[in-house]
């Protein structure tokens, strides 16, 4: 079991549930992003996921998409975001996962991707234009590493194709919660707390909850219904704005301790 899987489970096993905060990666200046990993770190999150900024982020809504365009201008890219990372692993022990497109790891080259994640330190990597027909090379090149490529499952995906999803899963399940972008939403679709309960039947790792979930209530409700949750935009959001209170609020609702039921 890789580490960052084995984070979340001892999570579970003390009966608290995941929470994976996102944030963009040199929003604000690439020297700021040590003293946003620590903050993080300080609030107890989960794990934290390291947005790298893209010029074409298909999977963005706007407030990410903007925080990447601020990271952009000042001239962060996924290369030197690794080099930051390095330097401060010493002093970061939350589990780091990288998320980033295809376009730039490709460009960086597959295998020196791995290679510097490895120095890093980093635990997971999230590419969500990367379909699972298409992951082969990239998975040759993390076997036998501590970095878990983590999946995406969308609420259109048959079962037949979240099995197959789930069988080659690492660390967790990305469990995308809208059809569409990230970004703040007021509500779900009715369909989301049945497909997210069929999803954790079928998987053997954890399953967590992302996109537009940013408030506690929509927090809490996820965790209902998962293993946890992921938070992005609000985050993000949160930073740009310095209201650090409300990300601790957050992530307190995200990790609240619930009963564990002995079902033998």
């Amino acid at each position: 079991m890789k580490t960052l899987e084995k984070r979340i489970r001892e999570s579970m096993a003390e009966g608290r549930k995941a929470f994976v905060s996102y944030m963009m990666a040199g929003d604000g200046g690439l020297a700021t992003l040590k003293e946003k990993l620590l903050f993080l770190q300080e609030a107890d999150v989960t794990a934290i996921e390291i947005g790298i900024p893209f010029s074409d982020p298909v999977a963005d809504g706007e407030a990410i998409q903007q925080a990447g365009a601020r990271a952009l201008a000042e001239g962060v890219t996924l290369r030197n975001v690794l080099g930051e990372l390095e330097r401060c692993k010493g002093e970061v022990a939350v589990p780091l996962v990288v998320m980033t497109y295809l376009n730039p790891v490709l460009a960086f080259g597959v295998p020196q991707f791995v290679e510097v994640c490895q120095r890093a330190g980093i635990v997971g990597v999230i590419i969500p234009d990367l379909p699972l027909e298409e992951s082969g090379p990239l998975r040759d090149e993390l076997d036998g590493t501590d970095i878990a490529l983590i999946p995406l499952v969308s609420l259109t995906s048959p079962d037949e194709r979240i099995k197959r999803i789930t069988e080659s899963a690492e660390g967790f399940l990305y469990a995308v919660t809208v059809n569409g972008i990230t970004g703040e939403r007021n509500e779900f679709g009715e369909e989301l707390h049945s497909h997210l309960q069929r999803v954790k039947q079928m998987s053997d790792v954890p399953v967590l909850a992302g996109f537009g979930i940013s408030t506690q209530t929509q927090v809490k409700e996820m965790g209902n219904h998962t293993d946890g949750v992921i938070v992005g935009s609000t985050i993000v959001e949160a930073f740009h704005q310095n209201e650090l209170d409300r990300i601790r609020k957050l992530v307190q609702a995200g990790v609240e301790k619930f009963e564990i039921v002995n079902l033998h």
